[in-house]
């Protein structure tokens, strides 16, 4: 059976620096996949290959066992491929429902199904409360999880989540973590760029390294921890010790 994901010898330059170098990996229906490395190392670069918004200059992208390698980003995210964005921006003078209902409009027509649609992720996300509410006051936690609820709402098989831990503190990172539980409980496969260690250890299956544009390991979370290229490269002996 042919994985959901299959990225294929993937390369992206940028003038004279390669930002992806023929980076080959797989995602399994159901299964959350961790992407780590130096800041440099191309992760949202090859998120951004992944989800349309750039093109690669050599290798293929298939999602569901055809090639998207050339289609625009709206055309996977109505296949079932969507993303998030590290730098979250919501629609400030809208509100958190209005917010989600722009990506449930990917799915449906009618402002009352889009409605109905964001209500039900709302509910799910535990957004419900804040329906009504400006998004623009909304603290970091709450904006960061809106931006997956808007994602959520085009009704995703895959969903890729760029850096959603950064900057939230400890009982913020607790609730998080709970959410993509929750998320993945809900059959949803995810593609996680993070740097907190200890989240992306706990939530991932398996672990995908970059550096310089190169993948130099990937495999089970104990394994990256003890790999001596993702030592040398990014985690550091202290990673050892802790």
């Amino acid at each position: 059976m042919a994985s959901l994901l299959d990225v294929r010898g993937v390369s992206k330059r940028f003038g004279g620096l390669s930002a992806v170098r023929d980076v080959s990996f797989s995602v399994e229906e159901g299964e959350i996949v961790g992407v780590i490395g130096p800041n440099g190392a191309g992760k949202t670069t090859l998120f951004s290959l992944v989800s349309g918004f750039i093109r690669p200059d050599a290798g293929e992208i298939r999602f569901q066992d055809r090639t998207v390698t050339d289609l625009a980003p709206e055309r996977r995210c109505h296949l079932g491929l969507c993303r998030t964005f590290q730098l979250v921006k919501p629609f400030g003078n809208m509100t958190v429902r209005q917010n989600v209902m722009v990506g449930a409009f990917a799915r449906h027509r009618r402002p009352g199904d889009a409605r109905a649609a964001a209500d039900g992720v709302l509910e799910a996300t535990g957004m419900t409360a804040l329906a009504d509410v400006l998004a623009r006051t909304l603290p970091v936690e709450r904006r960061k999880r809106l931006e997956v609820a808007r994602a959520l709402a085009t009704s995703p098989r895959l969903l890729l989540l760029d850096e959603v831990f950064a900057g939230l503190n400890p009982t913020e990172i607790k609730g998080m973590v709970e959410f993509l539980g929750r998320l993945r409980a809900r059959g949803l496969t995810l593609l996680v760029i993070e740097h907190i260690m200890a989240v992306i250890m706990q939530v991932s299956a398996r672990i995908l390294v970059l550096h310089h544009g190169e993948k130099i390991a990937e495999g089970a979370p104990a394994a990256i921890a003890r790999h001596p290229r993702v030592i040398e490269a990014y985690l550091g002996e202290e990673y050892l010790l802790a």
